[in-house]
């Protein structure tokens, strides 16, 4: 990257420099868990306060697993990247389960990590006591190197502007994803020049790709042909201008969408289909997958043969899934969103949004979509009264006290697809690799990027004990972070249940009174952790008073106060 030269010779630590350069490339918050490597970063926080210099927001952090998620849920709000700062080798170890979620649900987040010194004497950062040697490892970025795009350790001499620059560079291009850097106690102690090397004005990472015009044409002439299109829609949803775009040329066109993971379509769309891929799926004649990597489950399903298969995403093969067979005639590689306003504007010379045929499938599709608005909403009001309480309860509870713009956290909490969609980004979901613990600090990374809303959590009572939740808690304290936390207590880990049901339907396992593994039993008592940090905890079993804890949880939370509601729920899943 070029730079251009800020007058100033003084003299400073690399560490100094170091933190202007995050900075300077547009990290605003590190969430940092520290250690006996941090010497030099903590000595240049100090400096740069007292200098009056602008450095990032340094947010203290008791977990590291909690650190990677508010970095997540920071990200999927703001759309910028944060820092995580952690501890040599043991702290690195313990954000792979979050490392390993942003790999896989495309987020940026630029993880450092000191190393143990590299010297046992001559430098005032060498080792002086006994775990110096211990935390020592041969090569510390193989820890995580299968789930980073880059990895490194910053040398001495090295330009520290260049090496932090091109680490945000490599993170924000697409597919985004997170890097590591490893930071030496010795070299962030050196003396260099306090000349400020100013990166040049752009954005982070590549400027993005669309596809060529030849192949969007291919690619409109197969959805014109096609006379059951059907679009699937993955992480996209959560891409700005995602919803707007796909709504606009689902509505024109009369294309069906399902969505796998997260909402990519507001709940009252007309061409909204919900998430059952399976129910339409063997159906359709030409299937668009924009940015899925699991589009459809084929021990269960798949397409017809004779559909034809276009899968869009920056990365159409997903090149770090080590083995997937999906099949494509054509496999698209761009940016989703503007290449789906292409294809868009590809489709106006095909199809005639007046005619009989579009209109027909339109009005298909709506009744299809009304229907299943109305199965919901029957699935929801049956649920009423019913002890212990229903996991679709809780979502017709939770559509009554939301604002329209609360930002709804998901972690095995309920089905999605009961939750009101009615403005775009704000529903996130995440944790594609399977590290559960996520949505606690992701909740609070989500009310840091976005102040001024609500932010509610919906949480599996298993997901919430991976989440760390008193380091968790003490940070929304500390930071004033309020969050709404919604524990869906079932005391048993049904995603393992159902696992073993489903594989062996007529088995010992599922005949047994007990199934081994899974219980969660006894239940401990959240709200209490909630309360000794300092928030507001309740217990809620009634399903009758539930709508009303739930308004007073959001009064609190508006007030200042972190909440807590441990809502006792019937073992099982979340349908």
């Amino acid at each position: 990257m070029d730079k251009a030269v800020e007058a100033g010779t003084e003299q400073k630590s690399v560490a100094e420099v170091f933190l202007s350069a995050l900075m300077d490339n547009g990290i605003e918050y590190v969430f940092a868990n520290g250690g006996t490597d941090f010497a030099p970063i903590i000595e240049a926080l100090v400096a740069a306060s007292q200098a009056g210099e602008k450095i990032p927001n340094f947010i203290t952090v008791p977990h590291e697993n909690v650190a990677m998620a508010m970095a997540e849920g920071y990200y999927r709000l703001s759309g910028k990247p944060a820092g995580v700062m952690v501890h040599v080798t043991v702290g690195t170890a313990n954000t792979i389960c979050g490392v390993m979620n942003a790999s896989r649900d495309n987020v940026p987040v630029l993880v450092m990590a000191g190393r143990t010194p590299l010297t046992e004497s001559g430098d005032i950062g060498s080792r002086n006591i006994g775990i110096h040697w211990g935390q020592e490892n041969f090569d510390q970025g193989g820890m995580l190197r299968e789930y980073v795009k880059w990895d490194y350790e910053l040398r001495e001499g090295q330009p520290v502007e260049t090496i932090v620059g091109r680490a945000l560079d490599i993170a924000m291009s697409e597919p985004c994803g997170p890097v590591y850097l490893t930071l030496p106690r010795e070299v962030l102690g050196r003396a260099v020049s306090g000349e400020r090397k100013l990166p040049r004005q752009r954005a982070l990472g590549n400027a993005p790709a669309v596809p060529s015009a030849e192949v969007i044409e291919q690619a409109a002439e197969m959805i014109a042909a096609a006379e059951k299109p059907l679009i699937i829609a993955g992480k996209v949803g959560s891409r700005p201008g995602a919803v707007e775009t796909l709504s606009t040329i689902a509505e024109k066109y009369a294309l069906p969408v399902v969505q796998v993971g997260g909402p990519s379509l507001l709940s009252d769309h007309p061409m909204n289909l919900g998430f059952a891929v399976g129910k339409f799926l063997p159906d359709a004649d030409l299937v668009l997958v924009v940015e899925s990597a699991v589009p459809w489950l084929p021990r269960n399903v798949s397409p017809d043969v004779a559909a034809k298969l276009i899968h869009l995403s920056p990365d159409p093969h997903y090149a770090g899934f080590p083995h997937r067979g999906f099949e494509m005639d054509i496999a698209i590689s761009g940016e989703p969103v503007q290449s789906l306003e292409l294809i868009g504007e590809a489709l106006a010379s095909h199809l005639d949004p007046s005619s009989d045929a579009i209109k027909s499938r339109a009005a298909e599709i709506t009744a299809i979509h009304n229907q299943q608005a109305a199965d919901k909403q029957k699935v929801m009001a049956d649920a009423a009264g019913h002890t212990p309480i229903l996991a679709p309860w809780v979502a017709a509870c939770l559509n009554k006290i939301k604002a329209d713009d609360s930002i709804i956290i998901s972690e095995l909490g309920v089905n999605i697809d009961h939750v009101d969609y009615k403005v775009p980004s704000s529903i996130v979901s995440g944790g594609q690799a399977g590290g559960l613990g996520h949505g606690l600090g992701s909740a609070l990374g989500a009310k840091l990027a976005a102040p001024d809303r609500d932010v509610i959590l919906l949480v599996g009572d298993g997901s919430y004990m991976f989440g760390a939740p008193t380091p968790a808690h003490f940070v929304a304290k500390a930071q004033n972070l309020p969050t709404l936390t919604i524990v869906m207590n079932n005391s048993q880990w049904f995603a393992v249940n159902r696992a073993t049901r489903v594989m062996y339907p007529d088995g010992k396992a599922a005949k047994a009174n007990e199934m081994p593994l899974v219980d969660l039993t006894p239940s401990p008592n959240y709200e209490m952790i909630m309360e000794a940090c300092g928030g507001y905890g309740e217990q809620v079993d009634d399903p009758d008073k539930l709508e009303d804890a739930m308004r007073r949880g959001l009064e609190k939370v508006r007030a200042g106060t972190p909440v807590l509601l441990n809502v006792i729920t019937t073992p099982g899943g979340r349908d």
